[in-house]
């Protein structure tokens, strides 16, 4: 089989030389042979689908470490390379959503007009939010140690505009997780508006710089939270506590955990059944553990409907207490407190192996 410049396979590939240059540093796509007197590049043509499969995946945006990882996959397992593509796409999709919703809510915010209408869709969109303006939440909150764990590094805390669960890990866990709680309380009264999810971002990476400089070893803290604005509730998500959301009679996660199993999941190659018995269940992507690249949390708006009950957990909860008796618990408690109590008494009387914390508040009108 003959061999092509570096020219060549750049226009057989739709590849630039440039580009070609760039992916052979970074070992995404190596040339075939290297001229060791002029260093001119010499690829063969059997290496051409995987250039061209880098520059499809260049195309839609994914970034380079994960294209080696698809290529690699590839060339070995193409169904299992493209479940991964399908994965990634998905995700792409979830975050472009929140992006939108985001965009919308600035939007609203900076115009003066909150519906983004004509005048008489104004005023019916004024109607509404004067509706939603009487919404309130009432809430509660709880943590155990569980039956197993010598001490609580779980958080919990519910006030009149904050939900928090933090699980913290490592030898420093309970002061990784109280401090990220601690980090979000002092936005309740501070931070409204269009600065909700500015304020939630600064917080998380103030608390994940104090992880880097003040922690010790390996420790850190996932932390899922929602903060009332006044007529939606603004999330921050990383790692893999929880929230979920019981509106109509149904309950939906509204949160994606940020783990191994779950990627894998995603991508196609493990069920969920088979998730809750793997044994890196609990390794995490994403965490405030001092490291920039871990600590990238999920930021979004969440509109509220007056009816709806909210459900904040760390994972000694929903790893014991099966998705049937969370909604039964959710359906049936009368107060919030009621099903916190409950709650935990499951994960308990499940032999409580975890610390659990779960905080609960519903959206109702004054």
């Amino acid at each position: 089989m003959g061999e092509l410049t570096i020219g060549a396979f750049a226009r057989a590939s739709r590849l630039s030389p440039k580009a070609l240059r760039l992916y052979d540093e970074l070992g995404l796509l190596a040339p075939a042979r290297v001229d060791g007197t002029t260093g001119y590049r010499y690829y063969v043509e059997a290496q051409l689908p995987r250039a061209r499969l880098v520059a499809w995946l260049r195309r839609v945006g994914m970034p380079l470490a994960r294209i080696g990882e698809v290529c690699d996959l590839y060339e070995t397992d193409p169904p299992a390379a493209g479940l991964v593509i399908g994965a990634y796409w998905a995700r792409v999709e979830t975050e472009t959503a929140a992006r939108r919703d985001l965009v919308t809510f600035l939007v609203d915010q900076l115009s003066g007009n909150p519906a983004g209408k004509g005048v008489e869709e104004m005023s019916e969109m004024s109607m509404s939010e004067m509706a939603m303006s009487e919404v309130r939440m009432r809430y509660a909150a709880g943590s155990d140690r569980g039956l197993v764990r010598p001490v609580n590094q779980d958080t919990a805390y519910a006030g009149a505009r904050l939900l928090a669960v933090a699980d913290g890990f490592g030898a420093d866990g309970a002061r990784a997780s109280g401090a990220a709680v601690d980090a979000l309380v002092a936005l309740e009264e501070s931070v409204r508006g269009a600065d909700v999810l500015n304020g939630l971002a600064d917080a998380v990476d103030r608390v994940n710089r104090g992880n880097r400089e003040g922690g010790s070893g390996e420790s850190g803290t996932t932390l899922t939270a929602m903060l009332w604005t006044g007529s939606r509730l603004a999330l921050v998500h990383v790692g893999d506590t929880r929230a979920y959301l019981l509106r109509g009679g149904e309950v939906s996660r509204i949160t994606h955990d940020h783990t191994l199993v779950q990627s894998m999941i995603d991508a196609g190659s493990l069920t969920a059944e088979e998730a809750t018995s793997h044994p890196q269940r609990a390794l995490l992507l994403r965490a405030l553990d001092g490291s920039a690249d871990h600590a990238r949390p999920d930021l979004r708006l969440h509109d509220v409907v007056p009816g709806d009950r909210y459900l904040l957990c760390s994972d000694g909860l929903f790893t014991v207490v099966g998705p049937d008796d969370i909604r039964r618990v959710l359906t049936t408690a009368a107060e919030p407190a009621d099903a916190v109590s409950e709650l935990i008494a499951l994960a308990l009387a499940e032999g409580g192996p975890d610390n659990v914390a779960c905080a609960v508040a519903d959206a109702v009108t004054v």
